[in-house]
């Protein structure tokens, strides 16, 4: 049985010491930390009635919107390639289950992913990412792992594949993904794309797994990024238009009619609006992208002030800073794995941050992931005056934010 996941285990002691009085950083929940768009709240109400379960794939006016939304964004896509789960994670979960055998990871990858691989008793095989950006594992190692595994008796079936990444906050390079997925292909593996932070590129797009291997990836998102929506649960998943994605969806809709029957009625509501792409939804993403990208850069900045390595965030409100350069000072200190790390950030400075350890990494690499998106503020004024502010790192709650950020020197020197 797997433990409490990461993320929320570090959120809940967060609160802890909150609620005990100590002033807490927390950099260690991926919340998109925004408040509701202005008006989603009363489409919800205004779809408070709809109390009946619906079709198990989702409304057809939901699975309509998220088809033109896929299509609007280059993806070519029908209503019938549409499934709709209550958030991306049992989604994920659900496709795992159904695509079969092991299952291939990059390395880092968001804590989930190895954690449901482990409740459907499949193995787990992790593959280093390339230098530059994570999401993807590195090209040459993975043809190695995957012949290694194999030798060992595994059972490759499907490659997860993080397009903005979660943990590194970075893009994958169209030419490692290229690589990827012809060698996914040449392996006979399924691939899930989880792009649920496609919308929060901080320049540009990002490339998507659909275009190297369109008949075997099918990608999964949903609103709680783009639009800080986690709490109401909204997910969907594209499957493919190939043989290969019809059985998929069919599998796929098995296991939702017995695992959560259908998206809740009013949230499938929220989705058919906002996936239109209404005007006003636009801006307010448009908003958020900028924020996550000004305050992201505001945090890079600040780690990289004292001596540490961190890849430049190009989207989302992720940072993946490697301790490597002041391991010796660290290791004056006692601390020689990331889990002493982030424990000591949280005892002696009162920095929340995951360990990169819960990413799947070796406890000697020292490594944690920082997450930016709960510093815009603590009331919901206080996070819309960020969404709208032209400098917010100059706020001042974000900035004594950076100030105590600036802690971390005294640990490191």
């Amino acid at each position: 049985m797997t433990t409490h996941s990461p993320t929320l285990a570090i959120d809940e002691a967060v609160q802890d010491r909150r609620l005990a009085g100590k002033t807490v950083l927390h950099l260690g929940f991926g919340e998109a930390g925004l408040p509701v768009p202005a008006g989603l709240v009363d489409v919800l109400a205004a779809a408070g009635e709809h109390n009946s379960y619906g079709p198990v794939v989702g409304s057809a006016a939901a699975r309509d919107a998220a088809a033109g939304w896929f299509t609007r964004r280059g993806l070519v896509t029908e209503p019938d390639q549409i499934i709709f789960g209550p958030g991306s994670k049992p989604l994920l979960f659900a496709l795992l289950a159904c695509i079969g055998g092991d299952v291939v990871l990059p390395q880092p990858a968001w804590v989930s992913y190895a954690a449901q691989a482990t409740l459907l008793n499949r193995r787990v095989i992790s593959v280093p990412i390339p230098a530059g950006a994570g999401g993807v594992p590195d090209p040459d190692r993975l043809e190695l792992a995957l012949g290694e595994a194999e030798s060992r008796g595994a059972r490759p079936g499907v490659l997860v594949l993080t397009i903005p990444d979660n943990p590194t906050g970075t893009i994958a390079s169209v030419d490692h993904l290229q690589q990827v997925c012809e060698i996914a292909e040449r392996h006979g593996l399924g691939i899930i794309c989880d792009e649920i932070y496609a919308e929060l590129c901080h320049s540009g797009t990002a490339p998507s797994a659909t275009t190297y291997l369109p008949e075997r990836s099918v990608v999964t998102t949903g609103l709680s990024k783009s639009l800080a929506l986690g709490g109401w649960r909204i997910g969907y998943a594209r499957t493919p238009d190939s043989n290969w994605g019809r059985q998929l969806h069919r599998d796929l809709t098995g296991v939702a009619s017995e695992v959560w029957s259908s998206l809740s009625a009013p949230m499938q509501s929220v989705a058919a609006h906002v996936l239109r792409d209404p005007p006003d939804i636009l801006s307010h993403i448009a908003a958020a992208r900028r924020l996550h990208a000004r305050v992201a850069a505001a945090v890079h900045s600040q780690l990289i002030s004292t001596g540490i390595r961190c890849r430049r965030p190009q989207a989302g409100f992720y940072l993946y800073p490697d301790f490597a350069p002041r391991q010796q000072a660290l290791s004056e200190r006692g601390i020689t794995t990331s889990t002493r790390l982030a424990a000591e950030m949280l005892d002696q400075l009162d920095i929340a941050v995951l360990p990169g350890t819960a990413f799947g990494e070796p406890e000697i690499n020292l490594t944690i992931r920082v997450a930016t998106s709960l510093l815009y503020g603590t009331t919901v004024d206080q996070r819309r005056a960020a969404l709208s502010a032209q400098e917010p790192e100059q706020l001042p709650w974000i900035a004594g934010a950076l100030i105590h950020l600036g802690r971390l020197q005294s640990l490191v020197t």
